[in-house]
Formats: structure tokens, sequence, C-alpha cells
């Protein structure tokens, strides 16, 4: 990913929040990450918010085949969002799915925190979660999502509507992707 992509895309994920569009995303639905995915990414790929009609890998893992997305991805949405843990099983099946060919993570991150926020009232303090830890609880979290659970609990908030958490966090998310975040705020 360059550099314009990364910036253009860090200033649509402020713009998400700073314009209120946030508020007219579905909470944890395959549509709603789409939606995240579009208005994250709309005008830096053509295939912004479309389901991926190819398969990935990262490293020594291959996502979901994508042959068989139209049938997991409504499974997934269906999945329990009533505690934390459930809602955490959920985004480790979207995870495996990986619906999108680039920028699942960044993505996922926001929707994570969306259905924290409506179901939990908590949100994550990415800033308060270790790069190395969350990527390796994500890697192994296919097999036990424990590691992954106790870490984000630990940097749970109440504080749901502030700004500079929520900044810091999409922030600290394009950090885990690997790219360099020169200031707060866009």
């Amino acid at each position: 990913m360059s550099n314009t992509i990364d910036k253009q895309s860090l200033e649509n994920a402020y713009r998400l929040f700073d314009s209120g569009d946030i508020e007219s995303i579905e909470i944890g639905t395959t549509k709603g990450l789409q939606q995240i995915h579009r208005y994250l990414f709309d005008g830096l790929y053509d295939f912004a918010g479309k389901i991926r009609e190819h398969n990935i890998s990262k490293g020594n893992f291959r996502f979901v085949n994508s042959l068989y997305l139209e049938d997991i991805l409504p499974k997934i949405e269906r999945m329990s969002e009533e505690s934390f843990e459930d809602i955490i099983a959920k985004y480790v099946e979207m995870n495996i799915a990986h619906p999108f060919m680039e920028g699942n993570g960044r993505s996922m991150r926001i929707w994570l925190d969306m259905i924290l926020k409506a179901r939990v009232q908590k949100v994550v303090n990415w800033q308060y979660v270790d790069k190395d830890s969350y990527l390796q609880a994500m890697e192994r979290s296919p097999i036990n999502d424990l590691e992954l659970r106790v870490l984000l609990k630990e940097s749970l908030t109440d504080d749901i509507n502030n700004r500079e958490i929520i900044f810091k966090g999409i922030e600290q998310s394009y950090y885990y992707e690997g790219y360099v975040v020169e200031k707060f705020g866009g």
C-alpha cells in the first residue's frame, strides 16, 4: 500500500467519525463491515466495500476460500453479540473470513468497536494494546481466542465517545498494519 493511500484512508477514517457518518453504519453485520471498508477505501481501491472473489493468505495462513464467503458471512453475522466473549468470537470468525482483498484489519477493528459500544457499552483503547502481542494473539485466535480476549479485555474502556481514544485507536490500527502515522487528528 502506498503512502498516499495510507494517508487518504486514514483521513477517511477520521472523517467517518467527525462527520457523524459512523452513526449510519449497520452494527455487527457484513453490510456494516462493507460500509466501513467502502468509506475508508472508496476512490483508493476499485474493490472498496466489495467481498473478494479471489483467495488470499498471510504468511502460512490461508483465509476462507472465496467460493465459501457467500455462505459463511451470513452465519458469522448471526453469531451472538450478548457478551464480550461472544463478540470476540464473532470478530475472530470474521477475521478468518477476511472478506476483502486489502484493508480487513483496519475495517474490522472499527466494526468490533461499534459492536462493543452498542452491546456492552465499552470500546477497546487500542493505544494500550501492544502491536506484537495483538498480532500474535490474532494469529493464534482461530485455535483458541482466550489470549485475544484477555489482551483486549485489559484495554476496554467505558469512555466510548472520547474523540482522542477513538482517533488514537484508529492510528494504532494503521500502525498494526505497518503504517507510520504522523499526527493525531489528521
